[in-house]
C-alpha cells in the first residue's frame, strides 16, 4: 500500500477486513432532515458539493490506518466507518449503472478492483455482520430485512437503502461522475506490521466522522499496555482481550439503541471498584495503570466489562420482554443510579423475582427524585447499602429496607426525608414534566384495567401507539365548548395537573385538537382512563374544576399507594 494513494489503488489487489475486536458499523442514516445531519447524509452531501464545485483537485477521503497481514490482507484499525460507507456506496453505484446498461470493460475491471473479483471480496466487515454485508450489499441477493440481529447490521442495510433510494432517477452522467470522484479520491494510508504501533496510532489519531467512544480508547490503551508490559503472557493476554471485546461489541450491536456503551463503562467502573461515586473512567483507569500491576488490572477490568455487557444484554433483550417490573423501570428512564445495582444482581446470580423486586424499589426512588426535584444527593444516601451488596451477602433486603425507610421517614430527619411521602404528595399537585406524566398515566391505566379482574395481563407502554399527553380542557380557551370558565384559578391550578392530563395515541391526539368537550368525550373509547372520563360526565357533558380535582385525587391516591 502506498502512503499517498487513491481509493481504487488502496482497494485494488488487497483484502481489507475489520478485526473482530473492533466495533462494528456505527454510522447512522436519516431519511429526513436532522440537526445535526447524520454521518451518511454528510458523506453524500460532501460528495455532491465537491462535484458541483468543478474544482481540479481530487476529493480527499482522509487517512486510513491498517495492520498488515500476510497475503495482502489488511486489518483496518482506523477509518473503517468511512471505508465501509465507501464500499456500500460504490456497490449501489455499480448496481444502478448496470440497471441502465451493461458495464464497459473498464468498469468491470474497476468493480473487480474495488468490490469483488470472482469469490474474492475486497472488503469484509466484522464476522457477525460479514455474511449480511455480502448478501445485502455486495451480491445483493438478500432483499428482505429478516435476521438483522444487530444494530450494526440494521445500519448497513439502512445505508444501502438510503443510497439506493437516492440514486433512483439519477442519469448515467451523474452516476459516472460520482463513480469517478470516489474511485479517484485521494487518501493516505499507514500500514504497520507491529500491532502495538497500530494501536498507539489509533489512540492519537483524530479523524473526521464519528469520534471514538471512551470504551474504544480504553480498549486500545489496554492492548498497547499489554504490548509494553505483557512479557511472556503478552500473546495469551491479547487473545483474551480481543475475545472479550468481540463479545462486548456483539452485545453493543444488540442493545446500543437502549443504552450507551460509555454509560455501561461508567456503571462497570462503579461495580468494579464498588462505589457509586466513581464517575470518570478515563482518569481512574489511567491512574490505576500507572500505579498497579497493569496487566492484572486490565484482565480483571475487561472481565468486569464483559460481565456488565452480558448482564445488561440479558436484562434488556430477554428479561425486559417478560417482566413488567423491568419494563417499567426502563420506561421511566434516567436509570443511571440503578444500573450498578442491576449488574451486581445478575453478576451474583440472583433469581428473577428478586431482580424484579429490586427494579420496583429503584424505580420508585428514581421517580420520587425526579418528581420532587430536590438538589439533595441520592448517591450518598444509597452508597452504603450498595457497597454492602456483595457476592457473599447478596441479599437485596437491606437495599429494599433502606429505600422503604427513605420513603416513609419523618420530615424531622432532614438528611433523608427529601424523598418521603409528604414530599412526593406535594410534588404531584401541579404541573408535571410531560414524559413523567405520560409514565404516571400509563401506570394509572394499568391500575384501572386491573380493577375487578383476576389474572390480569399488564399493558406494556410500548403497546400504546405513539403515546402523547392530551389536555382534556385545552390550554387555549375554546368559549362555550363544555369547559369551565378560564379564570386565573382555572388557568393556574387546573389546566396543567394530573386531573386534566390524558394518555392518547398520537393520531388520536391530533384528531381531537381544540374541539368542544362533548366531541372529545365521544372519542374517548380506547383506554380505560378515557372511558373513566365518559363515566364521570355521563349526566352532564361538561368538564369542570370539580371533576378535574376529583380525578386528580384518584390518580394521587393511586400514586401514593403504589409508588
Amino acid at each position: 500500500m502506498e502512503a499517498s494513494t487513491t481509493i481504487k489503488q488502496m482497494l485494488s489487489g488487497n483484502r481489507i477486513f475489520v478485526p473482530t475486536y473492533q466495533r462494528a458499523y456505527s454510522w447512522e442514516t436519516e431519511f429526513e432532515n436532522s440537526n445535526p445531519p447524520k454521518q451518511i447524509n454528510v458523506f453524500l452531501s460532501d460528495l455532491e458539493d465537491y462535484n458541483r464545485s468543478n474544482t481540479k483537485s481530487k476529493y480527499y477521503f482522509g487517512h486510513f490506518l491498517f495492520e498488515e497481514k500476510p497475503e495482502s490482507k489488511f486489518g483496518v484499525i482506523d477509518g473503517q466507518q468511512r471505508l465501509t460507507t465507501i464500499v456500500i456506496f460504490l456497490s449501489t453505484l455499480f448496481k444502478k449503472l448496470e440497471s441502465l446498461r451493461s458495464l464497459t470493460e473498464d468498469e468491470e475491471i474497476l468493480k473487480e478492483d474495488t468490490i469483488i473479483r470472482k469469490s474474492t471480496y475486497r472488503f469484509e466487515t466484522v464476522d457477525y455482520d460479514k455474511q449480511l454485508f455480502k448478501d445485502y450489499v455486495i451480491d445483493q441477493t438478500k432483499k428482505d430485512h429478516n435476521g438483522l440481529s444487530t444494530e450494526s447490521a440494521k445500519r448497513i442495510v439502512a445505508a444501502f437503502n438510503f443510497f439506493n433510494s437516492y440514486l433512483v432517477g439519477k442519469n448515467e452522467t451523474y452516476l459516472l461522475k460520482m463513480l469517478n470522484t470516489v474511485q479517484n479520491a485521494s487518501c493516505t494510508t499507514h500500514p504497520v506490521k507491529d500491532e502495538s504501533e497500530a494501536i498507539q496510532m489509533f489512540i492519537f489519531q483524530n479523524n473526521r466522522g464519528k469520534k471514538p467512544s471512551n470504551l474504544e480508547v480504553i480498549k486500545a490503551q489496554f492492548m498497547f499496555n499489554i504490548h509494553l508490559y505483557g512479557n511472556e503472557e503478552k500473546e495469551s493476554l491479547l487473545d483474551e482481550i480481543k475475545e472479550r471485546f468481540e463479545k462486548i461489541y456483539k452485545c453493543i450491536s444488540s442493545i446500543e439503541y437502549r443504552i450507551k456503551e460509555d454509560d455501561v463503562l461508567a456503571y462497570t467502573l462503579r461495580v468494579h471498584f464498588n462505589s457509586l461515586w466513581e464517575s470518570n473512567a478515563d482518569d481512574k483507569i489511567n491512574k490505576v495503570l500507572a500505579e498497579e500491576n497493569s496487566t492484572s488490572f486490565i484482565k480483571s477490568f475487561t472481565q468486569s466489562l464483559d460481565t456488565s455487557f452480558e448482564s445488561l444484554t440479558t436484562f434488556l433483550k430477554q428479561d425486559e420482554r417478560e417482566n413488567i417490573e423491568i419494563h417499567s423501570l426502563m420506561t421511566l428512564g434516567g436509570t443511571g443510579i440503578a444500573m450498578p445495582f442491576i449488574i451486581k444482581a445478575y453478576k451474583f446470580g440472583l433469581p428473577i423475582n428478586q431482580i424484579n423486586q429490586l427494579c420496583k424499589q429503584l424505580e420508585s426512588m428514581i421517580l420520587r427524585h425526579r418528581l420532587i426535584g430536590t438538589r439533595a444527593d441520592l448517591t450518598s444516601r444509597l452508597n452504603k447499602v450498595y457497597q454492602e451488596f456483595k457476592i457473599d451477602s447478596s441479599n437485596i433486603k437491606p437495599i429494599i429496607d433502606r429505600i422503604e425507610w427513605m420513603k416513609s421517614v419523618s420530615s424531622d430527619s432532614w438528611w433523608s426525608s427529601y424523598w418521603n411521602n409528604e414530599a412526593l404528595e406535594r410534588s404531584i399537585q401541579g404541573k408535571i414534566n410531560y414524559s413523567t406524566a405520560k409514565y404516571l398515566l400509563w401506570k394509572y391505566e394499568n391500575h384501572l384495567e386491573s380493577i375487578g379482574k383476576n389474572g390480569y395481563t399488564v399493558t406494556r407502554f410500548d403497546k400504546i401507539l405513539k403515546p402523547e399527553l392530551e389536555h382534556i380542557a385545552p390550554q387555549t380557551e375554546n368559549p362555550e365548548a363544555g369547559y369551565d370558565n378560564y379564570d386565573d384559578d382555572f388557568n393556574n391550578q387546573f389546566i396543567d395537573c394530573l386531573g386534566n392530563y390524558l394518555l392518547l395515541s398520537k393520531s388520536h391526539n391530533c384528531s381531537v385538537g381544540n374541539r368542544p368537550f362533548w366531541e372529545k368525550r365521544d372519542s374517548y373509547t380506547h383506554l380505560e382512563q378515557q372511558r373513566e372520563i365518559q363515566r364521570m360526565t355521563i349526566e352532564k357533558k361538561v368538564w369542570t374544576k370539580y371533576l378535574i380535582q376529583k380525578r386528580k385525587n384518584n390518580i394521587i391516591e393511586f400514586i401514593m399507594k403504589e409508588l
